[in-house]
């Protein structure tokens, strides 16, 4: 049977952008905002199978972050999607793949003619 590894703390850190996960293996992780936005688990954002592309979340904020259970977190952004259910294995992966998530997401951007507003 393997362990999950499960968040020790989850910070909201709104003046850095941030959602600081730790986790108990040790690893821990700065995840922005606009990644955690366009890379939600919500069926909104994934589709049936299929990853949509979210375009123009440079400036979105994460207002709150609300507990489900005991293994996931609901984030609940200014923007107003809140139907993403960031579990302990989703949370864990966006962070151990953040950089290849993030040039995947910025190629694909490019690819569809849009230019970021930062």
């Amino acid at each position: 049977m393997s362990t999950v590894s499960r968040p020790t703390e989850i910070r909201l850190r709104k003046s850095a952008g941030v959602v600081a996960v730790s986790f108990d293996d040790g690893s821990r992780y700065e995840l922005p905002f606009e990644y955690l936005r366009v890379f939600s688990p919500s069926a909104e954002v994934r589709g049936h199978g299929t990853e949509i592309l979210q375009i123009g979340k440079e400036q979105v904020k994460v207002i709150a972050v609300e507990p489900v259970g005991s293994y996931a977190v609901r984030l609940k952004f200014d923007d107003g999607h809140d139907t993403g259910l960031y579990t302990w294995p989703v949370l864990l992966d966006l962070g151990k793949n953040h950089a290849q998530n993030w040039e995947r997401y910025l190629q694909r951007l490019k690819d569809a003619g849009y230019q970021r507003k930062v």
